[in-house]
């Protein structure tokens, strides 16, 4: 028989504890701040985009920066998922190929100075690294929170965030923790 339920709760928990706390995350996390610092400080667009559940965790990285770090006398985020327009993903999808969804999103919607954050596990998405490559294009600044060694994906970013691990579960609970803690961080420190 294997782990009871417990144990296995524990070594879940103790791993990816150990993916959060991992020493270059967390200076990972501290220039990801400044670079969401400055985004907000200058009204440029934070573009969050991934496939399954990093594109759920864009959607939500996108919504808790928007709403839960509003403060008096701070400027608001100005973030968007791209994920989250199905019609204009479908037709970019249908029309062109899977691979530009987002690539051809940016081309409408980016700016030099932006910020384009993919998310993807593995790093080898390759609408994550058309997406990313169009940003370079424009003069935007490219961030991946990835993970199983980042892949193609960390070669195209100004600063990657790769969780040290190759379980897709604690790679995704990772990319969501350090999202939370940025969005609580801006509420609860930024804010004062």
């Amino acid at each position: 028989m294997g782990r009871s339920v417990e144990e296995y709760v524990k070594g879940y928990v103790a791993e990816t504890v150990a993916s959060v706390t991992a020493p270059y995350l967390v200076e990972g996390i501290e220039r990801l701040t400044e670079l969401f610092a400055k985004a907000r400080k200058d009204g440029s667009t934070i573009f969050f985009f991934g496939n399954g559940g990093s594109a759920s965790t864009g959607s939500h990285l996108a919504n808790d920066l928007a709403k839960l770090t509003i403060a008096p006398g701070q400027p608001r985020f100005r973030c968007l998922s791209l994920s989250d327009p199905v019609p204009t993903l479908l037709a970019w999808a249908n029309d062109l190929a899977y691979a530009e969804v987002y690539a051809e999103q940016l081309k409408n919607l980016g700016r030099p100075g932006d910020l384009a954050v993919g998310i993807s596990g593995s790093g080898n998405s390759p609408n994550v690294l058309r997406g990313l490559e169009e940003a370079r294009k424009l003069g935007m600044g490219t961030v991946g929170l990835i993970g199983m060694g980042g892949g193609k994906q960390k070669a195209l970013c100004d600063l990657s965030l790769v969780v040290p691990s190759q379980n897709m579960q604690h790679i995704e609970d990772t990319h969501l923790i350090v999202g939370h803690l940025l969005c609580s961080y801006f509420r609860d420190e930024r804010s004062r």
